[in-house]
């Protein structure tokens, strides 16, 4: 009994321990967030908006769709959009783990804009926050951008050249697509010591590439060792032809360069039954002349032509010529049989040469981020910006993921989900009702009255159990299917039958019109007294 209190102490430590444990790890992890922006207090005074001419578009301080979170937000169509924010100390990219994160929701979509963020250099390189536009230098560019045929999540970076000091722009190859919805999706890019880059969407890795790699970007950022001499020119007796008419060659003499490629079949007779004096359209013998037709204004009335009826049982009508068949003796145009070229010495490229821009890094020689901007066009407004991040620690950037940005994407997509259910049960329904209406009239043909009842029957149930309609489709068509080859093929009399007929007595043309429509009439009473006497069907339907 001792033992077990004794125990129970020492459980509550370990797990007092543990919290503690866990807390101090999550205080150490978000020391490492060198900035974190997440709007939940208004923007003005701490970001600056571009004063330039050009960006007109109007940023807004507002609330996510569905939220309580703000964001900063691009409410207007087809504007220029540019604001910026200072670091309070540059981040150094050059050394350890850097992380990149941010972000955005869509919530009008995204059919032409942008809605990537740029990591800026210090402003000593020659730029202000006032006077931000596309021209203010940076390290990174790094978001979804999507309009026409250009649909990717950009990794772009500027990159010094040692050699000549030109600053490359280097784009990621084969980036990953944008999100074609209008959910929350937030945007990693981590930045590894060892070169690597990691692409995250939703915190799932969509594309790894390494900085130093020709594979990877595009241009590369170490250039080839070796270019193209542009010095060295091709020598004029170069000859590229691998091929060359063969120079003893000469056409035969029984080859006929104007024999044509068809003559005449003389071996083809008249089909039996051509009608060598019908034409094949005649005028149309029911047309008559538009009694608003003018002479003088709209010239000479001519009736439209028609297929000649005396042609369709013919083999053919009016003048009646031999085909024609290909010409046996046609070869065509002669030309000499091409031979190797014995003086043929490849196609030609200028030698190599050491590349005088060459050089070797062991890793990108980043510049420092001492701002972030958004510097976008777009035709959409509706783009929201939250909670963007720079980090030193993979656990931050995911910690940040699981808190501010999976709540909302869980609720988005629980209330995505549902939109697109009712969605599809409305066009269904929709659909159901407009089969079942069609179907409800067909019922009504006479030739179903016998089977009325029964289809009725069919239809009712159906109505009830919607997911029986394509099959009550089915039967129904087959039922009719059936009636109509009984009425076509079926529905001969007996034969004792028809000799009672045959014996007969003719009746006057006025006594049979007479029996045939009073017969007539006496079926549609009958159809009548039928559909009349039957139980009232549809009860939903007709109230």
């Amino acid at each position: 009994m001792m033992e077990k209190i004794k125990r129970k102490p020492n459980l509550r430590y370990l797990l007092l321990m543990l919290v503690i444990g866990c807390f101090v790890s999550e205080l150490q992890a978000a020391s490492n967030a060198e900035f974190y922006e997440s709007f939940d207090e208004a923007f003005e005074g701490r970001w600056i908006v571009s004063q330039k001419e050009e960006y007109k578009g109007v940023w807004k301080h507002e609330k996510s769709e569905g939220h309580d979170d703000y964001g900063l937000l691009v409410s207007e169509k087809a504007r220029k959009y540019a604001i910026v924010k200072e670091l309070d100390e540059p981040v150094d990219l050059k050394d350890g783990t850097v992380v990149l994160q941010y972000e955005v929701r869509l919530q009008e979509g995204l059919e032409c804009g942008g809605a990537y963020i740029k990591y800026l250099w210090p402003q000593d390189a020659g730029w202000t926050s006032k006077e931000f536009d596309n021209e203010s230098p940076y390290s990174i560019m790094f978001g979804p951008d999507k309009c026409g045929a250009t649909n990717k999540v950009h990794f772009i970076f500027k990159h010094k050249n040692p050699k000549t000091g030109d600053y490359i722009e280097h784009h990621l190859k084969f980036p990953p697509s944008v999100p074609a919805d209008k959910l929350t999706h937030v945007y990693t890019a981590v930045l590894k010591p060892d070169n690597e880059l990691r692409i995250l969407i939703d915190g799932e890795e969509k594309k790894k590439a390494n900085f130093l790699s020709a594979e990877d970007f595009e241009p590369p950022l170490i250039p080839s060792k070796t270019i193209p001499d542009p010095d060295d020119k091709k020598p004029e007796d170069w000859d590229e032809r691998a091929k060359i008419p063969d120079p003893d060659a000469t056409k035969p003499d029984d080859w006929d360069e104007d024999a044509p490629m068809e003559i005449v079949d003389e071996d083809a007779v008249k089909p039996e039954g051509w009608l060598d004096d019908e034409p094949a359209e005649i005028d149309d013998p029911e047309a008559t002349k538009p009694e608003d037709w003018d002479d003088e204004e709209d010239g000479e009335w001519e009736a439209p032509k028609i297929d000649n009826p005396k042609c369709e049982e013919a083999p053919g009508c009016g003048e009646w010529k031999r085909p024609m068949k290909r010409n046996p003796a046609y070869k065509g145009k002669w030309y000499s049989p091409l031979i190797d070229n014995p003086s043929y010495k490849g196609i030609w490229k200028p030698q190599d040469i050491p590349n005088p821009n060459y050089f070797e890094l062991d890793k990108p020689d980043f510049e420092p981020i001492a701002a972030i901007g958004i510097e976008i066009w777009t035709m959409q407004d509706g783009i929201l910006f939250d909670n963007i991040l720079i980090a030193t620690d993979e656990k931050v950037a995911e910690s940040y993921r699981a808190t501010t940005w999976k709540p909302k994407y869980e609720i988005e997509k629980e209330k995505q989900k549902a939109e697109e259910a009712s969605a599809d049960t409305g066009a269904l329904k929709g659909f159901q009702k407009t089969v079942f209406d069609l179907l409800y009239k067909i019922v009504d043909i006479p030739f179903l009255a016998e089977h009325k009842l029964k289809i009725l029957d069919l239809l009712e149930k159906a109505e009830s159990q919607p997911n029986l309609t394509v099959g009550v489709i089915v039967s129904v068509v087959v039922v009719i299917f059936t009636l109509l080859l009984k009425i076509i093929f079926g529905g001969k009399k007996p034969a004792k039958v028809r000799e009672e007929v045959r014996e007969e007595p003719k009746k006057s043309d006025a006594a049979e019109a007479s029996n045939d429509q009073g017969s007539t009439e006496e079926k549609e009473e009958q159809n009548e007294d039928a559909a009349s006497t039957a139980p009232r069907r549809r009860t939903r339907r007709d109230t």
